[in-house]
């Protein structure tokens, strides 16, 4: 554009005398295709590693679908109905075994006439998940008493029973499958968050004796497989008591995962305690604040929400490991599963098969169950650039 085609005006601006030349409509910002230019098609590495992940899928989705869905058996008596040569065709899942052990999967041995105690506890369990995950719901101080100090002793007794009130006691080893799962797992977590922010805070206290007992718990704990961890409760933990006592031998196991969390919790927790502004301190102290008060009401808020993914990371983990309790004779879900393909009644080649993926299935729906709540609750928490973070 020359300067011939600019006519000056009174107004010391400046008309076209030609319309000038229509412009490209602004790329796509928002949408499908937006997300698809940005995360898998932004450089030609992309390209290559979108093309792969393709092909991947391609190659192994279609299999497991095919194994779980469409060649599944979901009828049957016996074995029989998912064997090959009996049925004339390919096999896949054989889903009826999994039905016809479903109470054994679930309850494991506890008694037929007892099995509403069970079925309460999970409906307890919910109640407390939804008030104190649920936006909402009122009064989350109160929920979190019910959770934590209410609910676990609530369980206890409908679980193992109170012959003073009528409930007949039901030994934990007659305990088994999901339950015993759930049991060992929401023992492990209520008891490893409080506990591990302590040991965070001991590790950070200015007091030699606390700060010094915090760090040998920590590495102690941290530097031991769990397996390890769960052979000795199985084995030195009576010794360490009188010799007429004999802890319960769930609760050894329970004792061993509680502990081990809560070193990896602590870890997490002071994570996010170093993370918190020195002014915070300060300016809590500048207004009265003494340790206890700055701590709960100024330091926790705000390292608590930073390491949210971090505190959900050791719950998933600790969740995923409450499996390797079946190795000191616990029956959790996984022995419930070794246990039942022993049977020759529904002794087939899919049986393993079919038992482990409905392992992997209840372990990964908990698990992403809790993994979509922490992102939910970061992207409700963040604000100013770290929500876009979170959304991203």
């Amino acid at each position: 554009m020359t300067s011939d085609n600019i006519v000056p005006s009174t107004r010391r601006a400046f008309l076209l005398r030609e319309f000038m030349p229509a412009s490209k409509p602004p790329v796509l910002s928002r949408g499908p295709v937006a997300w698809v230019r940005s995360n898998l098609l932004s450089s030609p590495l992309n390209v290559v590693m979108t093309l792969i992940g393709f092909y991947l899928i391609y190659i192994l989705l279609p299999p497991i679908i095919r194994f779980l869905f469409i060649d599944a058996v979901w009828t049957g008596d016996d074995r029989n109905a998912c064997l090959a040569s009996e049925v004339g065709h390919e096999v896949g899942a054989c889903w009826a075994y999994v039905g016809s052990r479903l109470r054994f999967f679930v309850y494991g041995a506890y008694p037929d006439g007892q099995l509403w105690r069970v079925n309460l506890v999970f409906v307890l369990c919910a109640i407390g998940i939804v008030w104190l995950l649920s936006r909402r719901m009122p009064r989350k101080g109160l929920g979190s008493i019910y959770f934590f100090a209410i609910f676990p002793v609530a369980s206890f007794i409908l679980l193992y029973g109170w012959p003073s009130i009528g409930l007949q006691r039901v030994d934990t080893s007659l305990w088994g499958g999901i339950v015993v799962t759930l049991v060992v797992a929401f023992t492990g977590i209520v008891v490893s968050l409080p506990f591990g922010v302590l040991l965070a805070l001991g590790r950070r206290s200015s007091l030699p004796l606390v700060k010094l007992i915090s760090v040998i718990f920590i590495e102690f704990w941290r530097g031991v497989p769990l397996i390890t961890v769960l052979i000795m409760a199985n084995t030195m933990l009576p010794l360490f008591l009188p010799g007429n006592m004999s802890p319960d031998k769930l609760l050894r196991p329970i004792v061993g995962v509680a502990l081990f969390a809560s070193a990896y919790m602590a870890e997490v927790v002071r994570g996010g305690l170093q993370a918190i502004p020195k002014g915070q301190v300060e300016g809590a102290q500048s207004i009265g604040l003494n340790y206890w008060q700055t701590t709960r009401l100024i330091v926790l808020p705000q390292a608590l929400r930073i390491v949210i993914p971090g505190i959900v990371n050791t719950f998933i983990g600790l969740f995923k490991d409450t499996s390797l309790v079946s190795i000191v004779g616990i029956f959790d879900l996984m022995r419930t599963i070794e246990v039942s393909l022993a049977d020759p009644k529904w002794s087939t080649p899919v049986t393993a098969a079919t038992g482990y993926a409905f392992a992997a299935i209840f372990y990964f729906v908990c698990c992403f169950g809790m993994s979509r709540y922490s992102i939910a609750m970061e992207r409700r928490l963040a604000t100013g650039h770290n929500r876009q973070e979170t959304d991203q």
